[in-house]
């Protein structure tokens, strides 16, 4: 099982939280391949960790649907079907269309200066090639508005979502820079409708920065 050596660790958290985090990464990553057998003690090496953590980080991955367990015998990571992309992308789609409508009613100005400045890196870290790190970005864009449209029920829902969704917003980020940077500027355009409390601009710029990918993903794979 191939495991990289040279990867940057989370610092201040326990044991399990790494293990979590990391095996996390690198199934998103596509380090740790669809289909391919996890093993405990290989990990916990790599990890500088028991056993016990990488479990229980098992068990935690199982519940996000990111690997399979079978008591007794092994862990594998789920595959990913295609056809997964048009079930996910056009829910996430709703979900944060719908914050995005909420949100134009409540934000203030210091938020809009954050989404751009957010936004900013976003595009930082797609022209330098920092792919999970420009990730990590879209998704703070998108929660910093889901957390303004003040709905716990699009939160939770979104959530879950976003943790399968990951695994394929990845091998879009990974494309050449011209196509993703299509996703800068559809964040300029929500922000404005932001800034103009155009709920129903909003809603729909949102929309569509969840569907082009969602079609374009579709294709590629």
């Amino acid at each position: 099982m191939p495991v990289p050596h040279n990867f940057a660790s989370p610092t201040r958290v326990s044991a399990k939280e790494r293990a979590l985090t990391q095996i996390q990464r690198w199934i998103i990553e596509g380090t740790l391949v669809p289909g391919e057998k996890l093993i405990d003690a290989e990990l916990a090496e790599s990890l500088a960790v028991s056993r016990t953590p990488i479990r229980e980080a098992f068990q935690l991955l199982e519940m996000q649907g990111l690997v399979s367990m079978f008591p007794g015998k092994e862990t594998r990571v789920t595959s990913i079907e295609k056809e997964d992309i048009l079930k996910m992308y056009p829910t996430l789609a709703a979900l944060y269309s719908l914050a995005a409508e909420y949100a134009a009613k409540l934000i203030s100005l210091e938020q809009i200066e954050v989404l751009k400045e957010i936004n900013k890196q976003f595009a930082q870290a797609i022209q330098s090639g920092q792919t999970y790190h420009a990730m990590e970005l879209d998704e703070q864009f998108h929660n910093l508005i889901i957390d303004v449209s003040d709905n716990a029920y699009i939160a939770s829902f979104s959530t879950s979502l976003q943790i399968h969704i990951r695994r394929f917003k990845y091998v879009f980020l990974k494309q050449p820079v011209t196509g993703t940077l299509i996703s800068v500027e559809e964040h300029e355009s929500i922000i404005l409708a932001l800034e103009e409390k155009d709920t129903e601009k909003a809603s729909a710029h949102m929309k569509q920065n969840l569907i082009r990918p969602m079609h374009e993903l579709y294709a590629l794979i």
